[in-house]
């Protein structure tokens, strides 16, 4: 299966189950990957055959930046759900959020979730 890789998103949200994260707000990072057949689109040399991942940065920016969740695993779950189902082409989605600005004590680079789903057929 062939690959879209979006790497490194980034973007301030609100995010979080402690309150203060809701109200301050801090920076979250996004990496999806789509398995996707590509080979049509790598022929053709037409957007229309491929999947648009300008598209679907604004739909991951979207969810992230004008919805609010607790956990990053419901962040993640959404993502992938929405990517399922606005995109077709798509087959199957990896989504990671990193989230470096956590409120816990200690020294870290981030902490984070990672999700894998696939189209239900």
């Amino acid at each position: 299966m062939d690959k879209i890789i979006m790497k490194n998103l980034a973007f301030f949200a609100y995010h979080g189950a402690i309150s203060e994260e809701n109200i301050l707000g801090q920076k979250f990072f996004v990496d999806v990957e789509i398995y996707a057949d590509l080979k049509k689109a790598g022929e053709s040399d037409r957007v229309k055959d491929t999947v648009h991942y300008g598209e679907v940065y604004g739909l991951i920016k979207d969810i992230v930046e004008k919805k609010t969740f607790n956990l990053i695993e419901s962040l993640a779950e959404n993502i992938s759900k929405e990517i399922l189902t606005n995109f077709p082409k798509v087959m199957e989605i990896d989504v990671t959020i990193r989230k470096p600005e956590a409120p816990v004590p200690g020294i870290y680079d981030y902490f984070g979730v990672q999700i894998r789903r696939k189209r239900n057929e």
